[in-house]
């Protein structure tokens, strides 16, 4: 009987119910939407900000002057295999080419294009042993252009000549010292140096935040004693900073739509209130007591809390959805955990909105709204 009465009430003022429903329903949508943004805007900036390049570097530790392939492997196994999203090792070496001295850069192109997507190459990215990248200054230096034959020389491991020819597959352009270096496979590099497993620097791309990195430079600085991890601060402190901003902002703009949610809802009840003030009069004459007066109006206030939440889930998420596209180009999966959060929160909202009608309509005397003053 009070369900159906609560029901009644709600369908004969169904105008100004819809508005109210309207209201809790755009704060619900905001709320789902937002949150949803909140929790993965670190996700999505993150892959946003790899693209600037590494985050984390690993160099020798102490008097080391290099690094093994087993340390390194060590130090990544800390990462997560889920947040690493390129680890590129580096081995330098002094070369000529026609007796032009350069500077050479073995290491895994493939994980360099994960590590450093920022890198313009101007022809293609070598795919064949023999194949070779350098950067815009060697190329103007030596007028080099895609597919030139170019001979490398320099002292291999044990001090003897060697030499290697190469062909040119493509022109780096960074706007940085990529710009200065011959980049050629680490096997190409070891096979002109005959010796194996020297690296210098290894560059790490790692979807995490500030602290998640802290953490993993304590974990690897604890355990692998021949490797010191490093961050890059300048990519780790914008991205943070970044972060909580925008998070702060969410935060700022969940908070006032929910704000003027309240006052709606509140506005619409309390027009109800003054709608309804014979026939409040009328059951308090009849004996209702202020319990039953306030539970019809708060049960009608849940009611549209809980139908507008559950509204207001399903149009969040297509608002978050439509705002990751459209600023990360990337989807977003639907959080099981916001339908009950949502609403709930809904719920509450429209209680807090109905509390100053309620005590309107307890307030009202049913002698003097009966006598019609």
């Amino acid at each position: 009987m009070y369900l159906r009465m609560i029901t009644a009430s709600l369908v004969r003022r169904r105008s100004r119910m819809l508005v109210a429903l309207l209201a809790v329903a755009v704060g619900a949508t905001i709320l789902s939407g937002l949150v949803t943004i909140y929790h993965d805007i670190p996700h999505q900036m993150g892959q946003e900000f790899r693209s600037y390049g590494a985050n984390l570097i690993l160099v020798p530790s102490g008097e080391e002057t290099s690094l093994s392939g087993t340390d390194v492997k060590e130090a990544v196994s800390y990462f997560p295999s889920d947040s690493v999203v390129g680890v590129a090792p580096y081995r330098y070496q002094a070369v000529k080419i026609n007796e032009q001295p350069f500077m050479a850069a073995g290491t895994d192109l493939a994980e360099v294009r994960k590590t450093s997507p920022y890198w313009f190459v101007n022809g293609q990215w070598p795919e064949e042993p023999g194949s070779i990248l350098v950067g815009t200054a060697v190329a103007d230096l030596i007028r080099l252009v895609p597919g030139s034959q170019l001979t490398i020389t320099g002292n291999d491991a044990n001090g003897k000549v060697f030499s290697r020819d190469f062909t040119l597959s493509g022109i780096v352009q960074t706007g940085g010292k990529e710009e200065e270096f011959i980049f050629m496979s680490m096997a190409d590099l070891e096979d002109a140096m005959g010796d194996l497993d020297v690296i210098d620097v290894v560059e790490c791309s790692i979807s995490a935040s500030g602290t998640q990195l802290n953490s993993y430079v304590q974990q690897i600085e604890a355990s692998v004693p021949a490797v010191t991890p490093r961050l890059v601060k300048r990519v780790t402190e914008s991205e943070g900073t970044v972060l909580t901003k925008l998070q702060a902002l969410v935060y700022l703009v969940t908070v006032v739509v929910l704000l003027l949610t309240m006052i709606c809802v509140a506005t619409t009840m309390m027009a109800v209130v003054t709608e309804r003030r014979k026939e409040i009069g009328l059951k308090k004459a009849l004996g209702a007591s202020n319990e039953s007066v306030t539970k019809d109006f708060l049960g009608e206030g849940l009611i549209l809390g809980a139908f507008g939440g559950l509204l207001g889930v399903g149009l969040g998420f297509i608002f978050a959805q439509t705002v990751s596209l459209n600023v990360f180009t990337r989807p977003i999966s639907f959080r099981l955990s916001m339908i009950p959060v949502t609403i709930l929160i809904s719920i509450l909202i429209t209680g807090l909105a109905c509390l100053l009608p309620v005590r309107s309509a307890v307030d009202v005397d049913p002698a003097i709204v009966l006598r019609g003053e």
